[in-house]
């Protein structure tokens, strides 16, 4: 019975992908079949704690995500969860050897938020940006290489950047949720409220250099990883420039999207460039 319940448990976690995120679910779908699954159970992880600290306002927050850590390591321990997102992603954590400190650095910047309003210098932003973003690439990245150490050594740095290129992609598209919702300001010395032009173009250039670096080690996974990954890059790329186009007095008081239709011909190009 135990294997009926793990195929629930993975049932859950792409459930969980599919609800929440139909840009990077459409990219998942495009990774090779062996290591599909896995993503899905470290998305539904990593989705649940967000939604922990960023949705669930009418609820002692600080609360549920302590014992929601508890029953992490609880899991990862035991090798088993009642909870059936942490039962698929202990399951993906032992298969890969998915280091506790990728995960700890993990828990520690969804703890930030929910106290921590302002973000003071570059240090603090970089700190919050690996452990919500760059070690779920990390996460990601054991996965694509299967757990080949070798291969995960060399692709690690490239890994990193793109996480870091698509959270701040993210900190732009959410500025208004973040800022009315959450009362939350991710950017250092960046007046949301009064946001520049001039501001705006300094963020989208950092962003750039990260996306230039991590395009490189796009093409460095293997095969059964780099379209889906590609596909992403793309998406997060076009959704950039889309957000580059838009006057910055207008950026902080509506969330940028791509629409569906220009998702299709981003998957129609990508899946020409690789076949």
């Amino acid at each position: 019975m135990k294997q009926l319940y793990d195929s629930v448990s993975y049932q859950t976690a792409k459930i969980i992908t599919k609800k929440y995120s139909t840009s990077f679910s459409l990219a998942v779908k495009f990774l090779d079949k062996s290591i599909r699954q896995d993503v899905y159970n470290i998305y539904g992880f990593v989705r649940i704690a967000d939604e922990i600290v960023d949705s669930f306002t009418t609820y002692n927050k600080e609360v549920l995500l302590n014992r929601f850590e508890e029953d992490l390591w609880f899991s990862i321990t035991e090798k088993i969860s009642v909870n059936p997102v942490l039962n698929a992603f202990q399951e993906t954590v032992h298969k890969y050897a998915i280091s506790k400190d990728l995960i700890r650095s993990f828990m520690q910047s969804m703890r930030a938020d929910l106290t921590k309003k302002a973000y003071v210098n570059k240090q603090e932003i970089d700190a919050y940006i690996y452990g919500s973003a760059d070690v779920v690439g990390l996460m990601c990245l054991k996965v694509f290489v299967k757990g080949n150490q070798k291969q995960y050594d060399n692709l690690k740095n490239y890994a990193i950047k793109l996480g870091s290129a698509f959270q701040k992609v993210n900190f732009l598209r959410d500025l208004k949720q973040d800022a009315e919702e959450l009362n939350r300001a991710y950017f250092p010395n960046v007046d949301v409220n009064n946001l520049t032009e001039q501001a705006k173009e300094a963020l989208i250039l950092d962003i750039k250099k990260d996306f230039y670096i991590a395009r490189k080690g796009v093409y460095k996974l293997p095969k059964e990883a780099k379209f889906g990954v590609y596909l992403a890059y793309i998406y997060y790329l076009n959704l950039l420039k889309k957000i580059e186009k838009t006057p910055a007095n207008i950026l902080k008081e509506e969330r940028i999207r791509v629409s569906n239709p220009v998702k299709v011909y981003y998957l129609i190009k990508s899946y020409v460039k690789f076949n």
